[in-house]
């Protein structure tokens, strides 16, 4: 049978673009809830541990089911990296590796998270980490930065060709994105510079809504439709 892994919520206090973004009110439940009541849900995931520097975060997180980690807040301010509450977690929780699952990406599939845990244990030995990700809508070779106000390219030439960025987006290879799906880190692998090493493992999907900003909670309210039955029967099992 194949093992299962101790999922890691990240969900500090601080957020500047949608103030308490993590506890947020999404139709009836806290963003975070998503998160935890899947990781629960999910065959492949046995505990379910929430970082975090918020009293008011920690309560609302143990009352949906999650294990609590206080983090320090030097390790839960704007410029503080994963590897830093990654370490501490780690220190404090005896595993090797852990999914790391970020509550502003609450749609997830259970399906999609149990087979990826499979999948990592699978290649496991061969490979720092996993990510989650899907193919981007646009090829960088279409993206510009701005210098002196004019655009200019990220990139010298495209096969020779300087004025690339009007090719046909066919003629670009695909290319991916990271998308908070679900990502495997191990402790071994962490350092201050890298938190997945360099033999990332892609496990590609579908693309996935990512809280970012308001626009996109608005987007979340529309795709769930009234409080998730999905939660309410994560309660109901308690």
């Amino acid at each position: 049978m194949t093992k299962k892994i101790t999922a890691i919520i990240p969900a500090r206090g601080g957020s500047k673009g949608i103030p308490n973004k993590n506890i947020v009110d999404v139709n009836g439940h806290p963003l975070v809830a998503y998160t935890i009541s899947l990781c629960l849900d999910c065959d492949k995931i046995d505990d379910v541990y929430v970082s975090t520097d918020s009293l008011e975060i920690a309560n609302i997180a143990k009352s949906y089911g999650a294990k609590i980690i206080n983090r320090p807040k030097e390790l839960a301010m704007d410029h503080s990296t994963d590897t830093g509450f990654l370490n501490h977690f780690f220190n404090l929780v005896g595993v090797e590796e852990a999914a790391l699952m970020r509550p502003t990406t609450p749609l997830r599939s259970k399906k999609y998270v149990d087979e990826t845990v499979q999948e990592y244990y699978i290649n496991k030995e061969k490979i720092t980490s996993l990510r989650s990700v899907n193919e981007t809508n646009e090829s960088p070779y279409k993206v510009y930065r701005i210098e002196n106000s004019l655009c200019k390219g990220f990139f010298k030439d495209f096969r020779g060709i300087n004025d690339y960025s009007n090719l046909p987006r066919q003629t670009f290879p695909k290319t991916f994105q990271g998308n908070g799906h679900i990502d495997i880190v191990k402790r071994n692998t962490l350092r201050s510079d890298s938190t997945y090493g360099d033999k990332i493992y892609a496990k590609v999907g579908d693309k996935i809504t990512d809280i970012d900003c308001q626009f996109d909670l608005d987007i979340l309210r529309l795709q769930i439709h009234g409080p998730s039955d999905q939660i309410t029967k994560i309660l109901e099992k308690q």
